[in-house]
């Protein structure tokens, strides 16, 4: 069953060649939304030894990713409602950009975080407004233009991981010149995106026009006080968090295991491998039914097999969990695509991305040192398994309520009737 709501009737028609440019200009925007975190964390025992960076530090850099999309992504709709979105995207790549050019060259660790965290704040933008463009510009097909974007965001995090250790060599080794290559992805999408820009600036206008006249989301309300809302939060907020400690924390998992450095670092590569293709599949598939929890439930069973499996015999059948754990990421592009599902405008999904993401990343911020610190009391892997688990259970159970067939809308009409 299509879940699209009907859409208005004056809505421009996107020529196509200029259709096909924008999703390019998506796309690429997308594979820049990870590059910043991922070839810093490949690269970060050189800048540590470099910019004599302690463990506090350290392990502020590699778990403040998540609070600054929380805290900073809220921004993201205030600017593209005066100017729009597309505008936006084009200062947020900007930002990309300057942040990962001018922390390559940061004299010390001071400006190298300044700088990070402005890559950061471009970041936490873009998050923010694809979901938007997604449905301002193919509101008739979110699933297939939500997998395009999250499939970029899956490359950009699994092609840089596993590739910024060698480019890195190949450049001579040096770390500054290792990070600062990432910024040339960023500067192919800011000119495609000022080109995409001034290409569509009369149909942004119209699109601008009837934002401002549509009333939908002015009457929509507090999303704190949207049901449907906060179940989408909490679902985006449990997948996150099981994400995040997934990629900080599963090369040490396997080695204390007994897996060799180079497996368990194989093993991360798998597990962010299989959700690129997942990244296109899942949106498709969740776009073509209005209640997505049946897949919320099967990633839900894939991931709990792969936890027991890892507590029962992790290094035997290692590969197969982790292909197992890279399923039930599918529910990274799930929950992007119940943005896009779960609300009937564009400025709808404004609010709702906003609000979703940013209380998602916040309450996925504690996971990845919650396990550090019940692996450091404990000693072993056990508590930290269990808490795994505990989670991929939480994100199962809300994920169910968010993928039911509603809008954000129908809380504000039930008042109304």
């Amino acid at each position: 069953m299509n879940t699209m709501p009907d859409f208005p009737k004056d809505r421009l028609t996107l020529p196509k060649s200029l259709g096909v440019l924008l999703i390019i200009a998506i796309i690429l925007a997308s594979l820049n939304l990870r590059p910043a975190v991922t070839s810093l964390g490949a690269l970060l025992d050189l800048v540590i030894e470099d910019l004599q960076m302690n463990g506090f530090v350290a392990g502020m850099i590699t778990g403040i990713p998540p609070l600054c999309f929380a805290l900073l992504g809220p921004l993201a709709p205030r600017l593209a409602g005066k100017r729009g979105p597309e505008l936006v995207v084009v200062a947020a790549m900007a930002a990309v950009l300057l942040g990962i050019a001018l922390r390559s060259v940061a004299p010390g660790t001071g400006f190298f975080l300044l700088c990070t965290a402005l890559a950061l704040a471009g970041i936490a933008v873009g998050n923010i407004l694809m979901p938007v463009l997604v449905k301002r510009w193919f509101p008739e097909k979110v699933g297939i233009a939500t997998g395009a974007y999250t499939t970029a965001v899956a490359l950009g995090a699994s092609g840089v991981a596993g590739i910024a250790v060698p480019v890195n060599q190949m450049l001579g080794g040096n770390w500054r010149v290792g990070l600062g290559f990432w910024g040339l992805l960023a500067l192919v999408a800011l000119v495609l995106w000022v080109v995409v820009y001034f290409g569509l600036k009369n149909q942004i206008g119209h699109h601008q026009q009837q934002a401002k006249t549509d009333t939908q989301a002015a009457d929509l309300g507090p999303m704190s006080k949207n049901s449907t809302a906060w179940w989408v939060a909490l679902f985006f907020g449990g997948q996150s968090a099981v994400a995040y400690i997934f990629m900080g924390w599963l090369p040490k998992i396997f080695i204390d295991f007994g897996a060799s450095p180079a497996f368990a670092g194989s093993l991360l590569a798998i597990l962010l491998g299989v959700g690129v293709p997942l990244s296109f599949v899942m949106p498709a598939l969740a776009a073509k039914f209005a209640n997505q929890a049946p897949l919320v439930i099967i990633n839900g069973v894939v991931g709990m097999i792969a936890i027991i499996g890892m507590l029962i015999a992790p290094l035997q059948y290692a590969v197969l969990w982790v292909v197992l754990l890279g399923i039930c990421g599918s529910n990274f592009p799930l929950a992007l695509t119940m943005i896009g599902l779960k609300a009937r405008t564009a400025a709808g999904v404004s609010r709702l991305s906003t609000f979703g993401q940013s209380a998602g990343y916040l309450l996925a911020f504690p996971g990845p040192f919650l396990v550090g610190v019940l692996h450091e009391v404990t000693g072993s892997w056990t508590a930290p398994m269990l808490l795994i688990a505990g989670l991929i259970i939480f994100q199962t159970l809300v994920g169910v309520m968010a993928g039911l067939p509603r809008y954000i809308e129908d809380a504000q009409r039930q008042e109304i009737l």
